[in-house]
């Protein structure tokens, strides 16, 4: 990477601005410059396999609407001009087989696309579960419980209270309380009953909102990356509920934050396979069993940001679900990047000089995340864009393609462009794309709340309002990094604000380790009038929207 990339991709901000209290330069001003890595501009190109990915998806889904417009036109070409009788007449002129035969085809035709569709797979309701007010801490009882374990110094201590900080994390999120224990707490028996917790606890709001037996779910998908027991969790829901033998259960685990997206899908693809099942994905995270004791500063940090969570969602392709159902998914889109090695290591499990196991955190997180955003979002564009955004688009990138001044712009030097002045800024302005606005797509954004700072660049790359990214800062605030489960407690804060109505657009996105970033959309069967009593946010929504 040159020297000036470089310097685009870093942050700086004075710190700890003040008056040297002692020493050779005592009274003299004093300050520090804290620097930071943010997230690419990375808009600000476009890799056009990405534009043709999303449009081979959009033709292979859209290729009977392509056909039936020309079969309407031929038809209204053949006999738009004839009266009632004259088309009576003429049909008569056929012989009666080859009436029968073209009758044969075309309702042939008709039973072969409606059963070559994919099947509409509903989100019937989902799930939030909201740990005891026993296990919720402020920032400094936090610090606090990790003192009271004994496993840190006063420097990491200090390290992490400065991380919580700026971490935009509220005062009300949730941890267990095994991490205050001077003991081991990467137990499997405290990994279980922590999970356990969690997730029948999710399990049983979501039985009781949908009246679905559990016996009746045909599907069944749980994901948590750190915590992989044997048997797994799916067999540990499948026992407690005593589900039917011939479920189809999976459990995916090592696939960090978007693997509840990963869930659905494999959800959806099941319910495409098995007609008339209702499926249902759990998504959760051990935050007990993955904490680290070390003194490795990169692997502190997961400690400060995950908080407990779990959601639990039920879908169904059940055409009688349509009347009763919230959403219906319309899209989804995973980007994989794990064949370039700085993102397949920029979230790693591994242990420390010491020996302890913890997620390290690279430098190179920002940086990768943001190319693995640019590549998702860039396929996603074709498929949720309206058609005048993507005019624009492609009179943008026809323009920077074929004009000489861009291609000038594109080879010139730092110092010519400085000569140039004016003439330079313009070239600069035809040589950068046009930036779809993905506000005229979606009514509603659930970001991964993975921490301000991601927020922040989040929001000013998609050029998002304070109202676009309140849900998912809120519930940052609220309930910290909930992992996998965070998009659906963003939802939930919708809900209980009572801002989705009919027709909306939901774009969920999140991204983890390997490196993955993942989209879903939905769209909103019906207006959700009230929030239900069990909605995470029911008690405290009248407190929201905060400053962080």
């Amino acid at each position: 990477m040159s020297r000036s990339s470089e310097q685009d991709l870093l942050s700086t901000e004075i710190v700890n601005r003040g008056i040297e209290p002692s020493g050779p330069n005592a009274g003299s001003p004093t300050f520090s410059v804290r620097v930071r890595r943010r997230l690419p501009d990375f808009l600000q190109s476009v890799n056009l396999k990405y534009v043709k990915l999303g449009y081979h998806y959009l033709i292979n889904h859209a290729v009977y609407l392509a056909t039936i417009p020309v079969l309407v036109l031929v038809f209204s070409a053949e006999v738009g001009s004839l009266s009632g009788e004259e088309i009576w007449k003429k049909l008569w002129d056929y012989d009666i087989a080859t009436v029968i035969g073209f009758f044969g085809v075309f309702v042939l035709t008709v039973c072969v696309y409606f059963m070559s569709r994919p099947r509409s797979v509903y989100l019937i309701d989902f799930a939030c579960f909201k740990p005891s007010d026993e296990l919720k801490v402020t920032r400094e009882e936090f610090i606090d419980l990790a003192r009271k374990s004994g496993k840190f110094d006063e420097e990491i201590l200090g390290f992490k209270k400065r991380i919580l900080q700026a971490s935009g994390i509220g005062d009300e999120t949730y941890v267990p309380r095994s991490i205050s224990s001077s003991e081991n707490t990467t137990t499997m028996k405290e990994g279980r009953e922590e999970a356990s917790m969690m997730i029948f606890g999710a399990l049983d709001e979501l039985f009781e909102k949908t009246r679905v037996k559990p016996k009746d779910v045909g599907v069944l998908v749980v994901n948590c990356s750190i915590f992989n027991p044997t048997p797994s969790l799916s067999a540990m829901v499948i026992n407690h509920y005593k589900m039917r033998g011939n479920i189809l259960s999976y459990n995916l685990g090592g696939m960090g934050c978007s693997a509840g997206i990963i869930a659905v899908d494999l959800a959806r693809d099941m319910l495409q396979s098995n007609p008339n099942s209702y499926a249902v994905v759990v998504s959760t995270e051990m935050v007990g069993y993955n904490w680290y004791v070390g003194r490795d500063k990169s692997m502190v940090i997961p400690n400060c940001f995950f908080r407990m969570g779990c959601s639990a969602v039920m879908l169904s392709n059940r055409r009688r679900d349509f009347r009763h159902a919230k959403y219906r998914l319309e899209h989804i889109v995973r980007t994989h990047k794990a064949a370039d090695d700085r993102s397949f290591r920029s979230v790693y499990q591994e242990e420390d000089e010491q020996g302890f196991k913890g997620l390290k955190i690279s430098r190179d997180l920002m940086e990768v995340g943001g190319e693995a955003l640019k590549t998702n979002i860039t396929t996603l564009g074709p498929l949720v864009l309206p058609f005048s955004e993507q005019l624009l688009f492609f009179a943008a990138l026809i323009r920077r393609t074929f004009s000489p001044a861009a291609k000038t712009t594109t080879t010139s030097s730092s110092a010519t462009a400085k000569i140039n002045g004016a003439k330079s800024s313009s070239s600069s302005d035809l040589s950068k794309p046009y930036i779809p606005d993905y506000k005229l797509a979606f009514e509603h954004f659930c970001f991964h709340a993975a921490s301000k700072a991601v927020l922040e660049e989040l929001q000013k790359n998609l050029g998002l309002s304070d109202e676009n990214m309140e849900a998912s800062k809120m519930t940052l605030h609220r309930f910290g990094n909930t992992s996998s489960s965070g998009i659906w407690y963003e939802l939930a804060y919708m809900e209980a604000k009572e801002s989705v109505r009919r027709g909306d657009r939901v774009w969920q996105i999140a991204f983890g380790s390997g490196f993955k970033c993942n989209s879903v959309v939905w769209k909103a069967m019906r207006k959700v009038k009230k929030p239900a009593r069990n909605n995470p946010w029911v008690d405290c929504i009248n407190r929201y929207p905060v400053a962080l």
